[in-house]
């Protein structure tokens, strides 16, 4: 893995204790090398710092991190903290709920909002130890693949603020990117997790859907049958921490799975007896030439790990973007204000407006057709899940855009819906349900990060972290810093 440049060589690190891993800061505290207040300390200041050339931040929650840093600096000198992410930061997108503190959602309608519940996901972290720093930009109720909305604004990117974060859980990864704490909450409902990560270089996955519970989460529920709730961190084995503490069932989440506790081995190794299956395109997508560059190398590095790679792919329809996704997406999008006023929707943007429009004009007859084009996509992975083990595709097919633009319309000289068709490969896998993360592997001619998905059969996330950290340990992406995290 280059840095764009051709360069292998990596810069000096972070100086700030906030640029840590979530395995480095346990492993600090342990040997009382530092303690949750002087992580903090840095963490805000690395915060306070991107935020004014990023704008990654919705609401500060400084004050309460301070008090909850020293709480627990007291216990561990006591010898009484307790908690797999005791003292660790985490960020929250603004989609999801914290207690007591506003839930814009990227919404002029919710300015006035504050939740009275945390989400099952914040619960689970408190529970945990992990300390809470900020909620995170997003776009308007999440309904597009950037971050910029009425109510922050543009959400600009860490390697480079004249280029988008992608989101809509563009604030989470900007601040992990930039060395603002180890793991951020996000959701993911047509590639919102992994859309940022991978355009700022980072990793971020899309567990199982029902695997972490969403509620209360936000209301409205847009995106009602597509969202899911992950993590966006800079290292695998701190997703896998943090996915271990939030997975679980909640009664509240009518999609939330009853599955048991599970630990998930992140230690590299080789890959021999992997399957893996690869497409570039996935039969129907445009992809730029520096995107398919890099997937290119990354399959060789997977065969150098000893999977056994093959071209393979699960023959979906090539126009299941206006077939399925749309009539579903929009549809539940629309149906998540349906109780809203045109008064009330005047102040959103005028894109969001559309979309809303379009999701009404749908019908429900549009809807179940959809739904049952769905049940055939599914039924396409599984097929692909006898013949092999997990899909590898690029995570989208362009990198990171001119900030402030909703998306492209042009992909390497094909015309493509400027919404959606140029991120073909993340879309797919909510419409199916099954677990994906996106890893760093590789930077196009500007210097800007490129994503690699792996998509797994549903509920194994396992085989997903067994390949990234074999990945990870080939081509050591964490040791890239975008120029705004460096001394």
């Amino acid at each position: 893995m280059t840095d764009g440049s051709g360069r292998t060589a990596f810069p000096p690190a972070p100086t700030g204790l906030g640029a840590l891993s979530a395995t480095e800061i346990m492993a600090g505290y342990r040997r009382k090398a530092f303690t949750p207040r002087d992580v903090m300390d840095d963490t805000i200041a690395a915060l306070e710092t991107a935020n004014e050339t990023c704008n990654a931040v919705v609401t500060p929650m400084y004050e309460q991190a301070r008090a909850e840093a020293d709480r627990l600096t007291r216990e561990m000198r006591a010898g009484e903290a307790k908690g797999p992410l005791a003292g660790v930061p985490v960020t929250i997108k603004d989609l999801v709920f914290v207690a007591g503190v506003p839930a814009y959602a990227g919404s002029p309608m919710n300015t006035s909002f504050v939740p009275e519940a945390d989400a099952a996901v914040v619960s689970s972290l408190k529970a945990a130890g992990a300390i809470i720093t900020c909620k995170t930009t997003t776009c308007e109720s999440g309904y597009k693949l950037t971050a910029d909305s009425p109510v922050t604004g543009i959400t600009r990117n860490p390697w480079n603020p004249g280029r988008t974060s992608g989101g809509s859980s563009g604030g989470a990864a900007v601040g992990v990117a930039a060395g603002c704490g180890p793991i951020a909450i996000g959701t993911d409902g047509v590639g919102s997790i992994r859309v940022p990560s991978s355009f700022c270089g980072v990793f971020g996955l899309k567990p199982t859907f029902g695997l972490v519970p969403r509620s209360p989460g936000f209301s409205p529920p847009s995106w009602a049958s597509l969202a899911h709730t992950g993590p966006i961190t800079r290292t695998v084995a701190d997703a896998a921490l943090t996915l271990e503490v939030i997975a679980g069932y909640d009664l509240r989440d009518a999609a939330s799975l009853p599955v048991s506790a599970r630990r998930f081995d992140t230690d590299a190794g080789r890959l021999d007896g992997i399957r893996i299956g690869a497409s570039a395109d996935l039969g129907y997508a445009a992809v730029s030439p520096d995107v398919c560059a890099a997937f290119g190398k990354a399959l060789a590095i997977l065969d150098s790990c000893g999977a056994q790679v093959t071209m393979d792919g699960p023959g979906l329809d090539p126009d299941i973007l206006e077939h399925t996704l749309k009539p579903i997406a929009f549809t539940e999008q629309a149906a998540a204000v349906a109780s809203k006023s045109a008064t009330a929707l005047a102040s959103s943007e005028a894109d969001y407006r559309n979309v809303i429009g379009a999701g009404r004009r749908y019908t429900g007859t549009d809807y179940i057709e959809a739904s049952y084009r769905r049940g055939q996509s599914r039924n396409a992975f599984v097929k692909l899940f006898e013949r092999v083990d997990v899909l590898v595709t690029p995570t989208v097919a362009v990198t990171a855009f001119e900030a402030g633009r909703i998306g492209v319309d042009t992909v390497d000289g094909s015309k493509v819906d400027p919404h959606l068709g140029w991120s073909p490969f993340t879309w797919p896998i909510n419409l199916a349900g099954l677990p994906a993360a996106t890893l760093p592997c590789g930077f196009d001619r500007d210097g800007m990060p490129i994503g690699l998905q792996i998509i797994a059969p549903w509920l194994d996330e396992p085989t997903i972290f067994r390949i990234a950290a074999a990945f990870e340990a080939a081509q050591p992406w964490a040791k890239f810093w975008p120029q705004l995290a460096l001394p």
